[in-house]
């Protein structure tokens, strides 16, 4: 299959912890092309990445440790399929790319920043760092949008924004009992309800910050290259090509607001129309359409999906 562009501005999605699920990325390494990717995964972090995806209990994928090198796999061959079935680069095909916490390292390897091994072997450390750092928590906070929540934040010492993932959907982060004490606050300030999310930990706040030291240190040493196409960084909700800047971003959004409604503004405005997730699930499509009504958004999850999306490009070229 044949195109020289997409017809419409693009931007392929990676997904982040919570999208994972038994099974995934069967589908995708059944294609040779795509299988060398789990394997060179494979090889990196002496994990079999398709017997861990395939056999584990929901309940082992979801440990941190697990479930960030396998999204990471399968983001990667679903991006490599793309690469595969078109014989183009994901610059001819994407405008630009971004990715949902974890998921902006897979977006920084698609764009060649980070060869496959590397790539997992960083997600790996990210991931054991963020295990080890227990006794936080993060809840969704309901009816209250981000510049009251943030005031309301004021009185709440230690309780962050983690996620700003779309209007109505915020995640707020800290110690446990740091979120239990907000609670009557944000309600006060007109928060319907918090709903507790099952972590381990409080995600993107300074609690953190071994995690970050971690990641800085193993880029230290296998630094990032440039980009093909930009990444829109979690920290900033800007692009970014240049390697040292890619870089800086993979570390501070570890302790950093993931800012994706932010991301998807600045994607709106220059000129993007249609978003794709790439490797599994569909929660990125979906707070992307939440964010802007107007834009086309679509999931691939195999091969068969991403053909069918293909062939839109071929025949609208």
């Amino acid at each position: 299959m044949q195109i020289s562009r997409a017809p419409s501005p693009v931007m392929l999605m990676f997904p982040g912890q919570g999208s994972q699920t038994p099974g995934m990325g069967a589908l995708w390494a059944e294609v040779p092309a795509c299988r060398w990717v789990a394997e060179e995964a494979s090889d990196a972090i002496n994990i079999n990445m398709l017997n861990l995806m395939a056999e584990s209990t929901p309940e082992v994928l979801t440990q941190t440790q697990n479930a960030q090198p396998a999204l990471l796999v399968v983001g990667l061959m679903a991006a490599r399929y793309l690469a595969h079935a078109t014989g183009k680069p994901l610059s001819e095909i994407s405008q630009m790319l971004a990715g949902h916490s974890l998921g902006e390292y897979t977006a920084v390897a698609a764009a060649g920043g980070l060869g496959v091994g590397v790539a997992a072997q960083v997600v790996r450390v990210r991931g054991e760092s963020m295990a080890k750092a227990t006794g936080g928590a993060m809840a969704a906070v309901l009816g209250l949008e981000v510049p009251a929540l943030e005031t309301a934040l004021e009185a709440c010492p230690g309780v962050v924004i983690a996620n700003d993932n779309s209007p109505g959907q915020v995640v707020i982060s800290g110690p446990a009992e740091a979120l239990q004490a907000a609670e009557p606050v944000l309600k006060q300030a007109g928060a319907k309800r918090l709903v507790p999310l099952a972590v381990s930990g409080a995600f993107h706040t300074p609690a953190m910050e071994p995690a970050a030291q971690a990641v800085a240190l193993f880029l230290a040493a296998h630094p990032v290259q440039g980009l093909a196409v930009p990444v829109v960084a979690n920290a900033t909700a800007q692009p970014a090509q240049r390697a040292a800047e890619v870089q800086a971003n993979l570390v501070a959004q570890v302790t950093g607001r993931v800012r994706w409604r932010e991301s998807m503004n600045y994607a709106a405005a220059h000129g993007i129309t249609q978003v794709v997730e790439l490797g599994v699930g569909k929660v990125l499509s979906g707070l992307a359409t939440r964010c802007h009504a107007g834009w086309q958004a679509v999931s691939l999850t195999s091969p068969a999906e991403a053909d069918a999306w293909l062939n839109t490009l071929h025949t609208q070229r």
